[in-house]
């Protein structure tokens, strides 16, 4: 009888455990690609996603000819550089906001500019708009007068004279060197630079340029 007795409670018992292992692992099925379903669309992977199309898009902008240029992981603001343009008038980096500018640092005494300039003439005549110009500053003390006579003499005269015979703009932009030549954005921030001498007439800084003026 004592066997009798405990045999319904026992299978009782069996059928409660069973059906509630079977409740906990459904729950467990269902949280566990739940989970999954839910992480697909988080911050967190997508992030990865946009640096690395992000990285891609300039690594293919800064080679061939344009190896040496070098990207701002964001585009930055510029200090303002103070200088005149051919005629004497006050000018400022900022009287270009709307353009997108190929600012190029550059000076009489420099032979790798002397080098580089028709290259950035030629961009200026191809590419010279309402949307975009090559500003050639000459930072030098030998003035503007010797600025303008360098420019002719290599036949550079598709570019505007603009002078610092201060040179100071040159430490306002944070210039390595001569010649340097810094990508700037319709909203005046600096996109990236190259220091030295550049073929910027080539197929390859026609590409940065134009990628920008989109």
């Amino acid at each position: 009888m004592s066997g009798n007795t405990a045999g319904p409670g026992a299978t009782s018992r069996a059928i409660v455990v069973t059906v509630l292992a079977a409740l906990t692992g459904f729950a467990a099925v269902y949280v566990t690609l739940g989970g999954r379903d839910n992480a697909r669309p988080s911050s967190t992977t997508a992030a990865p996603v946009t640096a690395t199309a992000s990285t891609t898009r300039q690594d293919k902008l800064n080679t061939g000819e344009m190896a040496a240029f070098v990207f701002k992981k964001e585009p930055e603001a510029l200090a303002e550089a103070a200088f005149s343009d051919g005629k004497g008038q006050p000018r400022a980096l900022k009287d270009w906001h709307g353009r997108v500018v190929l600012l190029n640092l550059w000076a009489t005494w420099c032979a790798p500019c002397r080098k580089e300039m028709p290259a950035l003439a030629a961009l200026q005549r191809e590419f010279g708009s309402k949307d975009f110009e090559v500003v050639a500053l000459a930072v030098d003390r030998a003035g503007a007068e010797a600025a303008q006579k360098f420019l002719t003499s290599i036949k550079a005269t598709d570019l505007a004279l603009y002078i610092d015979p201060t040179a100071r703009a040159g430490t306002a932009l944070k210039a390595a060197g001569m010649p340097t030549t810094l990508l700037i954005d319709r909203q005046g921030r600096e996109i990236g630079r190259l220091t030295g001498a550049a073929e910027w007439d080539s197929d390859d800084a026609k590409r940065l340029v134009r990628a920008f003026l989109k």
